[in-house]
């Protein structure tokens, strides 16, 4: 990814939010016009607490009459983007890892090969060949390939890290912005806010939807992001069922296919494989006005995750009553690893800061 300042990226920001706060013709696309004119000054965490609202739909950039070749060279888009990038590497926790944004899918290929290394290596040391490339049925099934201690001991691990890594960088963030505690006791816009977030109302849900190529309006990425949204929570669904069965009821996976984990799993594995798919598909076709291409490795590294993760799990699913069961459980669960241990400095923390900024300005509002 290329090197760039942040100075350089606040100050052309804040040149383009300005020009923006006297031009007002796009007041009505979305939550950060209305926003700007709420303010006269603009500082560096204000910038960040904008460009976190800014959902890239790119319909400022194909309305304002500022852009190349005009010598305001407007792009608000673009601007917005750098600093939300930037604002990642900043607020990250640990605070020495924020740099991993900028070669984030170098990043993510390492800790997969640590994670893949790390699983086959449990694989190798705890169960004979004979055992990985022979059928394995019935309750325990997965615990003959990888013993249970073993299993839960890493994806504890990794998620309790998570958990720390992701609250404190949305501390961070919260704390810079000028978040207040106050904000959550409104129940109106944490309601408001929620409804945003949920149904993704600034990618286009008043049908309209995104200028993804052109000036033409789209709700390919709308859709394809409810797709992974939707399939990934689906999929934490079926995990936590999964979780109430074994340590709750003592019932030991792998389940019937017709049980509630299996079937939100695999809903929303599906949901996942599409969505990730038709995101890609859509990113490379993006407009090269708006978009900032520097930023798009980190995007591709998290959605090729994501999908391999649901391939992967369904593969499983699918030849779980066959001999390639242990290596597909090692594979897939060498992915899902390598998914949870990047999720802090990945794409996936844009979610945290969003909700934060749209919580912030639905109680501004």
């Amino acid at each position: 990814m290329e090197s760039i300042s942040i100075l350089d990226v606040t100050q052309d920001a804040r040149r383009n939010i300005e020009i923006c706060n006297s031009c007002r013709y796009c007041e009505g696309f979305c939550a950060v016009f209305p926003a700007i004119e709420s303010r006269r000054s603009f500082d560096r965490e204000t910038i960040q607490y904008l460009s976190n609202l800014c959902h890239n739909c790119t319909g400022c950039y194909h309305a304002c009459q500022y852009t190349t070749p005009h010598v305001f060279d407007m792009n608000v888009p673009q601007a917005l983007t750098k600093v939300r990038q930037e604002s990642y590497e900043e607020y990250v926790w640990p605070k020495a890892l924020g740099k991993v944004f900028r070669k984030n899918g170098t990043v993510i290929s390492m800790i997969t090969a640590l994670a893949f290394s790390l699983v086959m290596l449990c694989g190798l040391l705890y169960v004979d060949a004979g055992s990985l490339f022979s059928v394995q049925q019935g309750p325990g099934a997965f615990y003959r390939i990888i013993p249970h201690g073993i299993m839960a001991g890493i994806a504890g691990a990794i998620f309790l890290f998570d958990i720390l890594a992701i609250g404190l960088g949305v501390r961070n963030f919260w704390k810079a912005i000028g978040g207040r505690a106050s904000y959550f006791t409104n129940r109106a816009a944490v309601r408001s806010a929620l409804h945003d977030a949920m149904t993704l109302k600034h990618l286009g849900s008043d049908g309209s939807g995104c200028n993804d190529e052109d000036s033409t309006f789209s709700n390919r990425r709308r859709r394809y992001h409810h797709l992974m949204m939707y399939g990934f929570l689906l999929c934490f669904a079926a995990t936590s069922v999964a979780t109430i069965y074994d340590y709750v009821f003592g019932w030991v996976a792998p389940y019937a296919l017709t049980s509630l984990p299996v079937i939100l799993g695999t809903a929303g594995g599906v949901g996942i494989i599409i969505g990730t798919a038709g995101l890609s598909w859509v990113k490379l076709r993006m407009h090269d006005g708006p978009s900032w291409k520097a930023v798009l490795g980190m995007d591709y590294a998290f959605l090729s995750l994501l999908f391999w993760v649901s391939l992967t799990g369904l593969a499983l699913l699918a030849l779980r009553d066959t001999s390639a069961m242990g290596v597909l459980l090692i594979v897939h669960l060498g992915v899902v690893a390598a998914l949870f241990a990047a999720l802090p400095f990945s794409k996936f923390i844009h979610i945290f800061f969003r909700l934060g900024a749209l919580l912030k300005y639905h109680n501004e509002k």
